[in-house]
């Protein structure tokens, strides 16, 4: 059963912009090689305060174009829906202290935002379906609501709520689009919910306190999770929503009220996990092939070569260096967000360094095919169907 619209969610269909910002936004640079060449073209597509950069995803990791984008300032995540060509970032606050925020739509092939919805509430790191039909939006970690808005990706129309737990922050659709994992940072368990019914169906823990960045691996029923003040993660099965192992990273830091590992990916055939250390500036990597029987198996601690202490530069909400993690759609590469290296797979080895990578951590994957996005890999690198 559809969730009725409430009166919160009928306050933010009438507050929209629709071509906010008349008129293209400034390319700055754009190189041989950008999207829309001929032939098949893999890129990275890195957000900076007011700008979008994108790389090649693949050696030399060359930037191959840069537009100014004046509307995403103070991100909170971005998604994008290859048929369309259209990115979406959540900006502004993300509730409490911090204030509300908006939805943006950018449309890759005229560079010109298409509409920016506010919202009553903050906004968050968002996710939507593979067919790019629907967006789910959470109203931000600083609150103690529990509210996610399920929302029409073509017009920015909320269309139903979910309830989850509190301190709605991360989210990731299913690859299959029947379900949508909600990360609430103020609570102690991975919600998972039905994109049919917009119902929960399971909740997965009892975690550590505090969910923060997560990954899941559907073909094998698993969920990886870390956790507010713990360096490590947590393994869970979808199909029980019980807590399988915990699995704390023996390096030493000084403990704080942060999130140490704020970052976890999987590599797309599942096999691989890397977890984040954002207190020593590591990555740790684990084979999860057969974790079901034997648990994660350590197999490298990936020293980077700059620190991850300080600021993004520039600046536009929440500054610190915190960490996200994503490898690739073919699994070769991880990129390490804030801090700015790009680690082999092969070798778990750090072969390149991009600064703006060091300076955001809302990134995605697209590829090109002429002048076509035909696929991405979504901001969270988890494993995909098989």
């Amino acid at each position: 059963m559809m969730v009725a619209v409430t009166r919160l969610s009928a306050l933010v269909a009438v507050s929209i912009c629709v071509g906010c910002g008349a008129g293209a936004d400034a390319v700055l640079f754009r190189g041989i090689g950008a999207p829309g060449i001929p032939g098949w073209h893999r890129y990275e597509y890195v957000f900076l305060d007011r700008e979008m950069d994108v790389f090649q995803a693949r050696p030399p990791f060359r930037l191959v174009e840069r537009v100014r984008i004046p509307q995403f300032h103070s991100l909170r995540g971005v998604a994008v829906n290859p048929s369309s060509g259209t990115v979406y970032a959540s900006v502004g606050g993300n509730g409490g202290s911090s204030g509300n925020g908006s939805l943006v739509a950018y449309d890759l092939f005229t560079n010109r935002v298409l509409w920016r919805r506010s919202f009553p509430t903050g906004t968050d790191s968002l996710a939507i379906t593979p067919g790019g039909r629907t967006l789910y939006m959470p109203e931000g970690e600083r609150t103690m609501g529990d509210l996610w808005y399920v929302v029409d990706a073509r017009t920015g129309r909320v269309t139903g709520e979910i309830h989850a737990a509190p301190g709605p922050h991360n989210t990731i659709v299913s690859p299959d689009a029947t379900k949508v994992y909600l990360g609430p940072r103020n609570s102690r368990f991975l919600v998972v919910a039905s994109t049919a019914t917009n119902a929960v169906v399971l909740r997965v823990g009892p975690l550590k306190p505090g969910v923060r960045p997560f990954t899941i691996d559907e073909a094998r029923g698993l969920a990886y999770t870390t956790a507010t003040g713990f360096l490590g993660f947590q393994v869970s099965s979808l199909r029980t929503g019980r807590v399988l192992f915990t699995v704390p990273i023996d390096f030493p830091w000084r403990r704080s009220l942060g999130t140490p590992s704020h970052g976890i990916a999987l590599t797309p055939d599942g096999r691989t996990l890397a977890v984040i250390d954002v207190p020593n500036s590591y990555v740790h990597i684990f084979d999860v092939l057969r974790v079901l029987r034997r648990g994660p198996q350590h197999v490298a601690d990936v020293p980077l070569t700059h620190s991850m202490k300080g600021e993004e530069r520039p600046c536009g909400g929440d500054c610190g260096r915190a960490g996200w993690l994503q490898y690739g759609l073919d699994g070769r590469y991880l990129w390490v967000a804030d801090d700015g290296d790009v680690v082999s797979a092969a070798t778990n080895r750090v072969v390149a360094y991009i600064p703006a990578l060091a300076n955001s951590r809302y990134l995605f994957e697209l590829d090109w095919r002429g002048g076509t996005p035909v696929r991405t890999g979504g901001r969270s690198g988890i494993a995909a169907a098989p």
